[in-house]
């Protein structure tokens, strides 16, 4: 009995509170391709090269974001509304490639169809209610996963910060990571 309840508050936690479990598997998806990844040289060279540059907006997009206290309006934000999401579709199609495992880009597509829309649509919520009036113009002009080709003018001006970025989720030790995780996919690289 009381597994059951454990059970289905487990599946009902898991459906719809998924932000909570996005980032655990998203790490544990790519330990998964570090681990059983067969590099061929044909994908594993692009591969790495999204995966950095996912890295590198993710680095670029958490120096500029002062949460909860203002919109982030500048830098990657200037042109798309989540950034960090971008670079994490970036790394992870990266992984993909540089695994050389063919089924990994049909499971990232089921996990990021899976809990990036609701993630996005709570997000964009929540910035709605914290932030209206510069929301409602930066909603309207910078899309929320595809670029804009020139950056958006509206917003207070703000710099990239370093010790901004580390606060934010640790990226530059997260990237530290990643970077090492790309290097034993090319240990492995046939």
């Amino acid at each position: 009995m009381t597994f059951t309840i454990g059970w289905r508050k487990f599946v009902n936690d898991f459906l719809h509170n998924r932000r909570r479990y996005r980032q655990f598997i998203g790490i544990s998806f790519l330990i998964l391709l570090t681990n059983l990844g067969q590099p061929v040289k044909l994908l594993f060279i692009p591969g790495a090269v999204l995966a950095a540059l996912g890295i590198a907006v993710r680095l670029w997009a958490s120096g500029h974001v002062k949460k909860d206290k203002a919109l982030a309006t500048t830098g990657p934000y200037a042109y798309v509304r989540h950034p960090l999401y971008v670079g994490n579709h970036l790394i992870t199609l990266g992984f993909c490639l540089a695994s050389g495992l063919w089924w990994s880009i049909p499971a990232w597509l089921a996990l990021a169809l899976f809990f990036y829309p609701q993630t996005i649509r709570d997000e964009d919520n929540l910035l709605r209610r914290l932030f209206p009036a510069e929301w409602e113009q930066w909603g309207r002009q910078v899309r929320a996963l595809i670029p804009r080709l020139t950056p958006y003018g509206g917003g207070a001006r703000s710099e990239w910060s370093f010790s901004q970025s580390l606060r934010r989720n640790g990226e530059p030790i997260v990237a530290a990571l990643l970077a090492l995780c790309i290097y034993l996919l090319y240990l492995r690289l046939a």
